[in-house]
């Protein structure tokens, strides 16, 4: 099994833009009214236009405030480029570098880093399991 995502967003291209830079994902289809991003050869997330209906109807409610439940979490082998890139771009970071769990007793024992993308998603990046300063391993 492989989970493929989808994100309703107002600006599919702007989000396509800030995902692709974040995390070095390619664009597997392009255009205003849906992405699917790419990394390593692999689908990660599909983005689609909230006001576009296509052959399924509308995917979200737009009286509905976006990101407002769902979390979306990335493991990455790159973390601490990540989180220089990250604060580069002037990301809003809710949440930044910080291990889990901070007691460092225990799993997952991996850094963390919590932010917003451009449409109030919550995302959170990881770094693989056991990657921290804890003792824990996988």
């Amino acid at each position: 099994m492989r989970p493929q995502p989808m994100l309703a967003v107002n600006d599919v291209e702007a989000s396509s833009r800030w995902y692709q830079r974040l995390f070095g994902c390619t664009s597997g289809h392009g255009g205003t009214h849906y992405e699917r991003l790419i990394f390593n050869g692999n689908l990660v997330l599909q983005l689609h236009g909230i006001d576009v209906e296509d052959h399924h109807g509308l995917i979200a409610d737009k009286t509905q405030p976006l990101g407002n439940g769902p979390l979306i979490w990335f493991e990455v082998d790159d973390f601490d480029a990540l989180v220089e890139r990250a604060h580069e771009m002037g990301v809003e970071i809710l949440l930044d570098k910080h291990c889990n769990p901070p007691d460092r007793n225990g799993g997952p024992n991996h850094w963390e880093i919590w932010m917003k993308d451009p449409e109030g998603y919550k995302v959170v990046a990881v770094s693989p399991d056991g990657t921290a300063d804890g003792e824990w391993k996988p």
